[in-house]
């Protein structure tokens, strides 16, 4: 009977444990849940004030940024409108603001560009109909969509936030600096009003040339539209860096003020009857009925996926970037894998309101700030507005010239391209040649063959540059100090070169703990360290596991020869035959099952020829693990606290005197 009874009071816990658990998990992956029944009134004027600010420079950039993705204009307002708004509801980060980017814009229309040739071709050889290009290019961006936001969902789910940092800053800045000299080129076009190249397929460099040779083509109202609308937005922008405590200056919206600026001359002085200039037009403005896209016939679909993998790269990268910079500035906490999610779920429910892929914009996310938004309810402002823009506003932006809107585009790839030449003279100014030679050679490739491989050599060799670290072990050689017996440094390249021939003995004191053992990296030890004649003293500096552990044996083979690691090995061999083998494992924390059979195999070896191996200063962990692997009785003895008394027992087993 008191089992009966027991048993729906711990029901009743078990359920009200499972409430928790939920309304915990809910709060942790749908934020505003947690902070907006806490949220303060007196902030509202704030964050509606710079969710209005955000609006005005979304707007016109939404509208820019679409032209460079071969779909029709609304769909960049799509992009500032359901991801924007998912992104409010799920992000962590009260600042980054959520919505299209020239990069991703780039990309987006890079891969609508290559799939349309299949359509062309699956039409050949008529044309295919403006109706069925439009849904085509729309339903490859949609689909791009969805796999970027899945790939990105996938990443924070499994806690992959960390992957951030995979891509170097060299090859970063290398890919970033050529595609927005590509997007330069390309929107120099537009802004000169000369007419496309025929050619299906076109590189920067072809683009290049087309402009050169056809400059006499150059529609020259359209020209000096442009390249106002571009002074225009140079001087706004001086403007704000030379007055930076006229506050009223820093929230002018420049890019709204020179998109109303250009279309209410281009109406009054009817540019595109009086001089042919090409103006927005009339776009449709209605909200798409929500619908999962699909990949569309004549599409490839591996191409789509490779493309999501860029983008979400790229993508993911600056986004958690600009998150963690404003969330550090304002003092709160961002999780990479909570940004991760939200970006990812935004994507994912955008791709079926025709929204193309949208990440996080720094230039908005530094005016969201600069406005004091103190909480995401700034976004949803901005998305209400970007709204009423897209039901209301469009009718209004008829007469707005195309070459304004390259015009918005080339100032903010202007912008990207600033701080180049500072990272350049940064890497020549501390010698960092390979990262110098990277960021160029990245740079390089962008433009002469396309973004796509510049991309894919970013992440590629970036790959490469983790796993060749990640492949070596980090050790180091160590010496008895002449000024203390009980003290062991690194051996640098000179005392290696020169003082392999010293002999050390072994004091006759039976002193020596580990804490008067003082290690250092320092390079002015110069001849107070010295080799023990006879014996590698090895320190491991990091945990080993299969990928660093494959190359410890050809490491300590060319300290058993040379003494040093950076010998090449056609030098004849420098050291004395090796009778021991210490190991000080103070830095090596773990060890995984392959490392720990290699470690196994390298010690069966010494112990073959004859030569002792001894370890000290094992955390509990790593010596559980050797006595469960048995090595012991393969040879490896690890009962030392410290170098010292173990060469004292290396002294014993050989019989050797060694001196101090």
């Amino acid at each position: 009977g008191q089992r009966q009874g027991q048993a729906p009071a711990e029901d009743a816990r078990s359920l009200a444990f499972s409430r928790r658990w939920w309304h915990q998990r809910i709060r942790y992956y749908v934020p505003i849940v947690g902070w907006l029944p806490t949220y303060s009134i007196g902030n509202l004027a704030t964050d509606v004030k710079a969710g209005l600010m955000v609006a005005c420079l979304l707007v016109p950039q939404a509208l820019s940024y679409g032209s460079l993705t071969h779909l029709p204009p609304a769909h960049g307002l799509y992009v500032a409108l359901v991801p924007a708004l998912g992104y409010a509801l799920l992000g962590t980060s009260r600042h980054l603001s959520m919505g299209p980017e020239a990069l991703i814009s780039v990309l987006t229309g890079t891969l609508v560009k290559g799939q349309l040739k299949h359509l062309q071709a699956a039409y050949s050889p008529n044309a295919p109909p403006p109706g069925v290009v439009d849904s085509f290019s729309v339903g490859v961006a949609g689909a791009l969509a969805l796999v970027t936001g899945l790939f990105t969902f996938a990443l924070g789910i499994f806690r992959l936030g960390f992957l951030d940092s995979m891509i170097s800053e060299s090859s970063l800045r290398g890919f970033i600096s050529g595609a927005a000299i590509y997007v330069l080129i390309g929107q120099a076009r537009i802004m000169l009003g000369i007419p496309p190249p025929d050619a299906a397929h076109s590189t920067p460099l072809s683009d290049l040339h087309h402009i050169l040779t056809h400059l006499r083509q150059t529609h020259v109202v359209t020209a000096g539209v442009s390249l106002a609308a571009v002074a225009l937005l140079r001087v706004l922008s001086m403007a704000k860096k030379r007055f930076k405590a006229v506050e009223w200056l820093q929230l002018v919206p420049d890019t709204l003020v020179v998109v109303i600026a250009a279309t209410a001359a281009s109406w009054a002085a009817k540019l595109n009857v009086n001089h042919g200039v090409n103006v927005f037009g009339w776009v449709d403005g209605d909200l798409p009925m929500p619908a999962l896209p699909r990949i569309p016939a004549h599409a490839e679909s591996k191409d789509i996926v490779s493309s999501a993998i860029t983008i979400t790269m790229i993508g993911v990268v600056e986004s958690v970037i600009v998150a963690r910079e404003y969330a550090s500035r304002n003092h709160y906490a961002v999780s990479s894998n909570r940004e991760l999610v939200a970006l990812g779920m935004s994507n994912i429910v955008g791709s079926a309101f025709g929204a193309y892929p949208a990440f996080g914009s720094l230039s908005r996310s530094k005016l969201n700030d600069r406005a004091r938004a103190t909480s995401q309810i700034s976004g949803i402002v901005a998305t209400a507005l970007v709204l009423v823009s897209l039901l209301g506003l469009l009718p209004y932006l008829y007469h707005l010239p195309l070459g304004v809107l390259s015009a918005i585009i080339v100032d903010a790839v202007v912008a990207l391209l600033s701080t180049t030449p500072k990272a350049i003279a940064f890497l020549f100014s501390v010698r960092a040649w390979s990262d110098l030679f990277l960021l160029l050679f990245i740079c390089t490739c962008s433009i002469v063959s396309s973004v796509e491989t510049g991309i894919l050599l970013a992440v590629v060799i970036s790959l490469v540059m983790v796993i060749k670290r990640s492949n070596t072990p980090r050790i180091k050689l160590l010496g008895r100090s002449t000024a203390n017996s009980s003290d062991f440094h690194p051996i640098n390249h000179l005392d290696s070169r020169s003082d392999s021939s010293h002999r050390l003995s072994a004091t006759s004191s039976t002193g020596g703990s580990s804490d008067s053992e003082c290690f250092s990296n320092n390079s002015d030890q110069g001849p107070h360290v010295q080799h023990v004649e006879g014996v590698l003293i090895v320190r491991v500096e990091e945990p080993l596991y299969f990928a660093n552990a494959g190359q410890l044996h050809a490491r300590l083979n060319r300290l058993e020869m040379y003494g040093d690691l950076s010998v090449h090995p056609s030098e004849d061999p420098r050291m004395k035959p090796t009778r021991a083998v210490v190991f000080d494992l103070v830095g090596m924390a773990d060890i995984d099952g392959s490392a720990l059979e290699i470690l196994l195999n390298i010690v069966h070896e010494y112990a073959r020829r004859g030569i002792r191996v001894a370890f000290v200063r094992l955390c509990a962990d790593v010596r559980s693990k050797f006595e469960l692997s048995g090595m012991a009785s393969a040879g490896g003895e690890y009962a030392f606290e410290d170098i010292r008394s173990a060469l004292l027992h290396v002294e014993r087993q050989l019989s050797v005197s060694i001196e101090h």
